[in-house]
């Protein structure tokens, strides 16, 4: 992509500068972190602020309620939330980042006037519920089963690791709706749906994390009955359209965290200044090697927006060099910030510690990193599969 700003991009800048100087003060205070419903009321606040004044899925295609904003304004729009401070999306990171786009692009006309407009309003908040106990890395393997009942699915089976399952209106649901055997390898059979959270049957239990905080949780489906009109893509299609949503949470749904990362660095560098770290030379190098990975992110950030718009709207296996990358920088970025701690390091209610305590799950959440470098291994460089 061509890194020179145009001048209507400097214009969009200015105006989305001149934007969040004015909305921002308006925000209410941010709730507590354990105050999820607080926190989705918070997001969703801000998602119709950003709908109303014409920026909510800025990136996406016009057809479905975007503004079909070019790659490069995206990248702006990026850079200057995170700069100013604003809330980033939150509790609505699944719709937003995940099922939205696979709808817009997988969904019928009907399916995309159904569930696009509450997304981008900020009025439907989403979960995925992709992971069981035994088929996390291994997602072909899940058993949770669909049987077809004249125009419905009903499905019997569990999830774990379902972001925001506590207060999302919607999930989307990973269901086995062909049996395993030597015709129908465990690839196939999988079927993607959307199912209402408040149907009958879906219970929801809470896992709390290592940072004390509960935005995952367990859900069990019992005899769960979802109509067909609510199938994305075709019967038994599930695992394409499930690498579809793949490549949108790891091509594109990270990239305003890489900012986040480098305004994290330079507060860092300020601490370090503040309480005397910054003498120590080993920490200097660590903190500038750190700042030119993040520098490097970036650019495979702007390559992957661009990939992603040249190829209509989804991203390409860049997404997974990215990943994979990206998970191991704020892993090191926040060990990094314990050593300029020191040991404030210890005290959970110190800035930093349950970022820190966050960035464990990222080498996991997402896609494993064993699974990037397979991804990476097999369809960038062209090696044979492992057995």
């Amino acid at each position: 992509m061509d890194l020179a700003f145009t001048e209507d991009e400097e214009d969009f800048r200015h105006r989305l500068r001149a934007w969040l100087a004015d909305a921002l003060p308006k925000l209410p205070d941010r709730p507590h972190p354990a105050d999820w419903p607080g926190r989705r009321a918070y997001d969703c606040g801000w998602q119709r602020m950003l709908h109303d004044a014409g920026y909510a899925g800025l990136h996406w295609p016009e057809d479905a309620g975007g503004r079909g904003a070019t790659p490069t304004q995206h990248l702006i729009f990026l850079e200057e939330t995170e700069r100013a401070g604003a809330p980033y999306v939150g509790a609505g990171f699944v719709g937003l980042l995940h099922a939205g786009p696979t709808i817009a692009a997988e969904g019928t006309p009907e399916q995309r006037a159904r569930w696009l407009p509450p997304i981008l309003r900020g009025d439907e908040v989403w979960c995925q519920g992709f992971s069981e106990p035994d088929a996390g890395s291994d997602l072909a393997a899940l058993r949770t089963r669909a049987e077809r009942d004249g125009d419905t699915y009903v499905i019997s089976g569990s999830k774990i690791w379902t972001s925001h399952a506590e207060i999302a209106d919607w999930c989307e649901l990973l269901v086995r709706t062909a049996p395993v055997n030597a015709d129908t390898p465990k690839h196939r059979g999988i079927t993607w749906l959307a199912m209402p959270m408040d149907a009958p049957g879906v219970t929801v239990r809470p896992l709390r994390t290592l940072a004390g905080t509960a935005e995952f949780a367990e859900v069990f489906l019992d005899e769960v009955r979802v109509p067909v009109t609510h199938r994305v893509g075709e019967e038994n299609d599930g695992w394409r359209v499930t690498m579809v949503t793949l490549s949108f949470e790891r091509g594109t749904a990270f990239v305003g965290e890489v900012v986040a990362c480098r305004r994290v660095l330079e507060a860092l560098a300020r601490r370090a200044k503040a309480n005397g770290r910054w003498d120590d030379a080993v920490l200097r190098r660590r903190l500038g090697r750190l700042a030119a990975e993040c520098a490097a992110l970036w650019r495979l950030t702007q390559w992957n927006v661009s990939e992603a718009q040249r190829t209509g709207g989804v991203p390409g296996v860049g997404g997974s060099v990215f990943k994979l990358r990206y998970s191991q920088v704020r892993q090191e970025l926040y060990d990094a910030a314990a050593e300029v701690l020191g040991p404030d390091a210890l005290d959970a209610g110190q800035e930093w510690v349950a970022d820190r305590l966050s960035s464990l799950s990222y080498t996991i959440a997402a896609g494993t990193s064993q699974i990037q470098r397979n991804i990476v291994a097999e369809r960038i460089l062209g090696l044979p599969k492992g057995r």
